[in-house]
């Protein structure tokens, strides 16, 4: 293999946490020592580039986490690297340490905030996306997102225990602030009635038409999976407007929030994350910077930062469509 553009790296966890951070932090730090590139963990994500909170890390550093969720690094939403004098002390503390080369784990904000920092002090960058909702353009499946799935589908066949024994209806709200992945794919594995997600647009008169036509078909209880994004309201909002519609209804509501972002990884997640990390310290070793390493169609892939936040991963039409068939 040619030499190496970088010959000190951090790694950092940013945001929202995702199961598999912590395998990809490990896949990180054991490919950089396997090339004998130094390696150092920041704890709390940027905050601790500016308080100067770096570990150096080495392949015992990260042993039996893969199969931990959050991340050992612990994770933050700094207010002060989004200011030109808090990415001014977070480079000195770099050059300090001599750090030529940086990956981050996290979501799109995580990767704007890694942008404006190369660009404005030259850090090689390289970004793993990290998040539940799987709405990062450059990669089939975000880190997170398939334990997050299986959290929600396990949780609603849960709920549906109960609404058969009750002929209730329950309306479930899963994750995804602006994107309606966990919602989808968990509302079709589960059997919902409805699927409620803010690509598409609801309407309360299309929803009670669904009602009508379970009821037509026999249905006594039904599940609704509704994205935490939806636009057609809050959650409560809709089961009200529905008590209104059908007053005969038992209707109960359930919010699954944190639940879904914890949990070990699921196997598809560990193996992601793997791969990804591994692809992070090769992207940063051949010189690239800017970008986001993903896999599409099992092949892994890089996609500039710029792309990866600007774009978004499309719903997939056929499933809606598949999930309104089934439905019935």
């Amino acid at each position: 293999m040619k030499e190496s553009a970088v010959k000190k790296i951090v790694v950092l966890t940013s945001g929202g946490d995702a199961p598999g951070m912590n395998a990809a932090l490990r896949a990180v730090v054991r490919t950089a020592s396997h090339y004998k590139i130094e390696c150092y963990g920041v704890r709390e994500g940027f905050n601790g580039l500016i308080n100067d909170d770096f570990t150096k890390m080495g392949p015992r550093s990260v042993k039996n986490i893969i199969t931990e969720g959050g991340t050992i690094l612990k994770s933050a939403r700094s207010l002060e690297f989004k200011t030109a004098a808090g990415r001014k002390k977070a480079f000195e503390n770099c050059q300090k340490h001599g750090i030529d080369g940086m990956v981050c784990i996290g979501g799109d904000g995580t990767f704007r905030g890694a942008k404006v920092f190369n660009e404005e002090f030259g850090i090689k960058t390289i970004g793993v996306p990290g998040t539940i909702d799987n709405d990062i353009f450059g990669t089939d499946n975000t880190i997170g997102y398939d334990t997050a799935l299986n959290t929600a589908m396990e949780a609603i066949d849960k709920i549906r225990d109960t609404a058969t024994s009750h002929n209730r209806i329950f309306f479930v709200e899963v994750m995804g602030r602006d994107a309606g992945f966990i919602a989808l794919n968990s509302g079709l594995a589960t059997g919902a009635i409805g699927i409620l997600i803010p690509e598409k647009k609801d309407s309360i008169e299309e929803l009670f038409a669904t009602f009508e036509r379970a009821e037509k078909a026999g249905k006594a209880s039904s599940i609704v999976v509704v994205a935490e994004g939806e636009k057609l309201g809050s959650i409560y909002d809709i089961a009200k407007a529905t008590q209104t519609g059908f007053p005969s209804y038992d209707i109960r509501v359930a919010v699954l929030g944190h639940i879904q972002r914890g949990g070990s990884p699921s196997c598809a997640d560990r193996v992601l994350a793997s791969r990804l990390g591994y692809g992070a310290v090769i992207g940063l070793m051949d010189g690239k910077t800017n970008m986001m390493v993903g896999m599409k169609s099992n092949r892994m892939v890089y996609t500039a930062i710029d792309e990866a936040v600007k774009k978004h991963n499309e719903i997939d039409q056929d499933l809606l469509k598949i999930s309104e068939i089934l439905s019935i």
